[in-house]
């Protein structure tokens, strides 16, 4: 890529990152555009699709989250490490409004430019989850899809204004769901 084309797509990220922040994931291509001192059509050129411009943005912290998984799983037990994962990925709905339903549509179709990183985080869960299954302290009846329409469900939840403030909460809630045991204190510690 020609450094200045190198520099454009850098600029449309940048821009696009903040954007997405204030406005979530319903943002105008041409306001990234604009934002960016781009035209709309260098905006499409790098970035033919909103779904690939998120894949782009988002592709850093999904990966992250994968990664995160592999970090917890290697180093606490099986049941702190599904419940800090789990935590973490909510966390990151957070961050982008919107990013919940583009993740819950993308994860099932391979067209998507966002599927392999949605396929990712969603195999990293289901390993956290047999892994504390295997260990006896996560429920036996769940499987990696219901922890993934869990985390749908609570990011879409938590991007509600008038839910927003009880995320902690709801939170522990849905984590005091997934174990089969759960201690008061570990429940607490992995939704804080």
């Amino acid at each position: 890529m020609r450094a200045d084309a190198e520099k454009n797509r850098s600029q449309v990220l940048t821009v696009a990152r903040d954007v997405v922040t204030e406005h979530g994931t319903d943002a105008s291509m041409r306001d990234i555009a604009r934002r960016a001192g781009v035209g709309l059509a260098t905006l499409l050129r790098h970035f033919p699709t909103r779904e690939a411009l998120f894949e782009a943005l988002l592709c850093t912290n999904l990966d992250a989250l994968t990664q995160k998984a592999d970090e917890l799983e290697a180093s606490t037990s099986a049941d702190k490490a599904l419940l800090s994962w789990f935590r973490e990925l909510v966390a990151f709905t957070q961050s982008y409004r919107g990013v919940v339903a583009m993740m819950a549509a993308a994860h099932t179709n391979p067209d998507s430019a966002l599927y392999a990183s949605c396929a990712a985080v969603h195999a990293a869960g289901a390993r956290l989850l047999l892994h504390a299954q295997g260990e006896g302290t996560a429920r036996a009846d769940m499987s990696g899809d219901d922890l993934f329409a869990l985390i749908t469900a609570l990011g879409w939840a938590v991007d509600q204004p008038s839910f927003a403030p009880r995320a902690d909460h709801l939170l522990h809630i849905v984590a005091s769901g997934i174990l089969t045991n759960p201690s008061s204190n570990d429940a607490k510690k992995a939704a804080y």
